[in-house]
């Protein structure tokens, strides 16, 4: 996932998505209501996918995947403010390493 998130070919698409997700923020009754919370939907159902059934269909499941968003989104933020790809994957990689109890690799 974060492969494609940090494709240099996605970042206008993906600036409009923080530009919206924003919106959606300030002007909670405007055109773009609703937005942000649909998109934290979204990506929590797609990190569902990464789970067992039985990790997914538990309570516990989408309190573990939360923290994994919170990476992506973060760090996705930070990429689109900075350009810099090499620190912020080396950070992701950490990070989700980290949130499978492993330790952190450059593989």
């Amino acid at each position: 996932m974060w492969a494609w998130l940090a494709a240099a070919p996605h970042r206008p698409l993906l600036r409009l998505w923080a530009e919206a997700y924003t919106r959606s923020l300030v002007d909670p009754d405007g055109p773009w209501a609703g937005f942000a919370r649909s998109t934290v939907e979204d990506w929590l159902d797609v990190l569902a996918d990464c789970q067992s059934p039985a990790e997914r269909d538990a309570p516990e499941g989408v309190v573990r995947r939360t923290p994994a968003l919170a990476v992506l989104r973060g760090a996705l933020l930070d990429l689109l403010a900075t350009d810099d790809e090499e620190r912020v994957t080396g950070a992701v990689r950490q990070q989700l390493a980290f949130l499978q109890g492993g330790e952190h690799t450059d593989e």
